[in-house]
C-alpha cells in the first residue's frame, strides 16, 4: 500500500531547518537540494506545494525560510 505523505509549506519548512541544523544541507543552496532528503514518492507533492505557494526549485532555502529568530549564545 503507498501512502503519500501530505507535505504543507510549514512541514518542507521545518524539515529544511533540521536538514540546516544538522549540517546536511546549506541556506544558500537551492531548494532541488532537498530532495536528496525526502522519498522520491513524496517529492511531487513537495514540488506541487512549492508551485503553489510561488517557490522555484532554483530558489535558495533562505528564501523558503525566510526569517529566522537567532538566540544569542
Amino acid at each position: 500500500m503507498d501512502i503519500a505523505v501530505k507535505y504543507d509549506l510549514e512541514v518542507i519548512k521545518e524539515e529544511a531547518r533540521q536538514l540546516i541544523h544538522k549540517g546536511l544541507v546549506r541556506r544558500n543552496q537551492p531548494i532541488y537540494a532537498l530532495c536528496q532528503y525526502i522519498p522520491g514518492r513524496d517529492w511531487i507533492c513537495v514540488e506541487l506545494e512549492l508551485e503553489e505557494n510561488d517557490f522555484l526549485l532554483r530558489d535558495k532555502i533562505i528564501d523558503l525560510l525566510g526569517r529566522e529568530d537567532w538566540i544569542e549564545d
